[in-house]
């Protein structure tokens, strides 16, 4: 099965290589990703990547060293480690989340969170927005909640971060709980010159800020 043993021991190292550039805790990179490959940034709100890019191509040449280094179950092996490069990290955060994690680093988001805007007049809007929230740890946590804009907005309009007019929100979840989290705020956006007049989003991204340590969701 094996054909060469040089080229699939390089193909691993480049994909572990690829998997820490851009592993998905404590912060997900993908947030601001306007265009990716796999799980690696191409473009965000600021232009191209080069790191991302870099890193793409490095997966490319893995996944390619291992076809070389194979004699036969090429389309298979291939197949399976696309779906372990996608599935080890979230995996590998799991356990450590479970175990050794404490505060926010306990703290998991599935990203389904849901925000709705609805415009009241007077430089007045109704915002609400919930999500929930996973404590993995075996002690309570305690944090600040903020909500981060999506970047698939125009460049400078704001939406879910107008919930921020009114927060942080002080949330704290209870050991080895799972929460539902619905914040509902009249919202004064006097002041705030480039903002939506209302509508929807879904998978919403949220910072989570506990003393001096913070995380983006």
């Amino acid at each position: 099965m094996i054909k060469n043993k040089l080229a699939i021991a390089i193909s691993f190292i480049l994909l572990v290589i690829c998997m820490s550039i851009y592993f998905p805790f404590p912060n997900n990179e993908m947030i601001k990703a306007r265009s990716s490959f796999m799980t690696f940034p191409i473009r965000n709100e600021e232009g191209y990547v080069f790191l991302g890019i870099f890193t793409s191509v490095l997966f490319v040449i893995s996944l390619v060293l291992l076809q070389i280094g194979l004699k036969k179950y090429h389309f298979r092996t291939l197949v399976l480690v696309i779906l372990a490069f996608a599935l080890i990290p979230m995996a590998l955060i799991t356990v450590y989340q479970e175990t050794f994690a404490e505060g926010i680093y306990a703290i998991k988001y599935d990203g389904n969170g849901k925000c709705n805007f609805d415009y009241m007049g007077e430089d007045l809007m109704n915002g609400e927005c919930s999500l929930i929230l996973h404590n993995r740890s075996n002690e309570a946590v305690s944090f600040q909640l903020e909500f981060l804009d999506s970047f698939f907005h125009e460049d400078g309009v704001r939406m879910e971060s107008l919930m921020n007019v009114a927060g942080p929100y002080n949330v704290t979840l209870e050991a080895n709980s799972k929460s539902s989290i619905y914040l509902k705020e009249l919202l004064d956006v006097t002041g705030i010159p480039k903002h939506i007049d209302g509508g929807s989003s879904s998978n919403v991204h949220i910072k989570l800020t506990e003393g001096q340590r913070s995380r983006n969701l």
